[in-house]
């Protein structure tokens, strides 16, 4: 196995000689197998152990054991202990993904800090394996199906040529001891159940399963770089970044043939769910202002575009005043300047949407200003009768990741400006007008 190790690592060009590598060690068989593989080979390393806390003397057990094996091989050693189960209910998520943050979060900052090239996992080849199915179930498209990947920015896997048999055999003959970890026999977790389940289950439909999946795995591999280009290719035509804001133009998605293939692979980035992309791929062509949801973004089916946006908090945006005697009003989303003008029309040298005159004898102060609510209406200059806000931005075809961001100007509850595009005719300047007020929009 050690000459295996060897070509392994020449063959996937994982480290050079000089580099100094940061070994992750649990205490199990296969951590404990990789640091006496270094420890032979002659490579400078150190140990990381976290202790998550979850098994009590045990996990205090394996501190100890991690420790000594340091000893053994003149290697630093660095421990951590964790609060995992505080960090499971703060983050809301499960204690295997809470105990895989806290992890490499950790191992990367140390690496950093002691200076060494690459954090070395221990996974091996029926990980690999076990990973494949857990992605195949969980739906995380082609790019999972290659398994673990034998390097990943600073995170290097040293054994994946290796299987558990070849591991535990090594270990036998060079009379390496290790610690058992109890939760490994449990089926709480799905890796355990893959494991213990359904790959005996495969093995016994065929024998030569294990070199199967293995030769699978290098085509998907492969398979999935080809796949990657090609979604790279189209996405570079189909979708278009503004601001925050990300759009995915609806027509080059039907006309790609792989609309929603296409629409997995992208969204899969801003966390929505395969069965969410199955919908807003099926309500792609249909009446403009469906809204879809990820924990982390927002997607709008506008009339030619998907725009996704990053999801705001759902807390209503208070209402601001502007008071008799006040020339600006400034917050972070806003900047109006406020001018009291005497006078007639005459006065006025062009009209801007950013620049809205009323008669100031019309407006009671202080006037409100919020974002716009559905049911809102106004009467909208040279028109007759009031018209809802909502029919209006159909009017002027205003696009539906706009109409967020449009604020209303009050006087006693009645609109008098929609903010960028239109007065309410009834606070108009007119011929007979002696005061006017012009607030202008600064920051449009």
């Amino acid at each position: 196995m050690f000459k295996e190790f060897l070509a392994f690592i020449k063959k996937e060009s994982l480290f050079n000689r000089a580099d100094v590598i940061l070994l992750t060690v649990s205490g199990g068989v296969d951590s404990i197998v990789m640091c006496d593989l270094f420890h032979k080979a002659g490579f400078k390393f150190g140990i990381a152990h976290c202790n998550f806390k979850l098994r009590g003397k045990e996990s205090d057990g394996d501190k100890k054991f991690v420790s000594a094996v340091a000893k053994k091989y003149n290697a630093p050693v660095w421990t951590k202990s964790f609060n995992t189960k505080a960090y499971t209910l703060k983050k809301k998520i499960s204690t295997q993904m809470a105990a895989r943050e806290l992890r490499y979060e950790w191992f990367h900052r140390l690496a950093a800090d002691q200076k060494c090239s690459f954090i070395a996992t221990a996974h091996h080849l029926d990980d690999s394996v076990e990973t494949f199915f857990i992605n195949l179930l969980r739906g995380t498209g082609i790019a999972g199906l290659q398994g673990v990947p034998v390097k990943q920015g600073k995170i290097i896997r040293p054994l994946l040529f290796a299987n558990k048999k070849m591991i535990l055999e090594y270990a036998e003959k060079e009379n390496i001891t290790w610690r058992e970890d109890s939760s490994n026999a449990s089926d709480k977790y799905l890796r355990n159940t893959i494991r213990h389940n359904l790959i005996p289950s495969l093995k016994k439909l065929n024998s030569g399963f294990e070199k199967t999946i293995v030769k699978e795995l290098g085509y998907f591999k492969d398979a999935a770089e080809i796949f990657k280009k090609f979604i790279d290719e189209k996405k570079m035509d189909i979708v278009i970044k503004e601001g925050k804001n990300i759009l995915l133009n609806i027509k080059k998605l039907k006309d790609s043939g792989h609309a929603e293939t296409i629409l997995h692979e992208v969204l899969r980035a801003y966390d929505f769910t395969p069965e969410t992309t199955e919908l807003i791929a099926q309500r792609m062509y249909t009446t403009a202002g469906k809204k879809f949801f990820s924990p982390t973004y927002r997607l709008i089916k506008d009339r030619n575009f998907l725009i996704l946006t990053p999801s705001k908090s759902t807390t209503k945006e208070k209402v601001l005043l502007i008071n008799e005697d006040q020339n600006e009003l400034i917050t972070a989303n806003l900047a109006l300047s406020i001018k009291v003008i005497k006078g007639d029309l005459s006065k006025i040298k062009e009209f801007k949407n950013t620049d809205a005159y009323f008669d100031l004898e019309s407006l009671t102060f202080p006037l409100k200003v919020r974002k716009w609510e559905q049911g809102d209406s106004f009467q909208p200059l040279g028109m007759q009768g009031k018209k809802k806000l909502s029919d209006f931005f159909i009017d002027i075809k205003l696009p539906i990741s706009e109409k967020e961001n449009v604020y209303v100007l009050e006087s006693m509850n009645k609109i008098c400006w929609v903010i960028n595009y239109r007065i309410n005719e009834e606070f108009k300047v007119t011929t007979s007008t002696k005061i006017m007020l012009k607030i202008s929009l600064l920051n449009s």
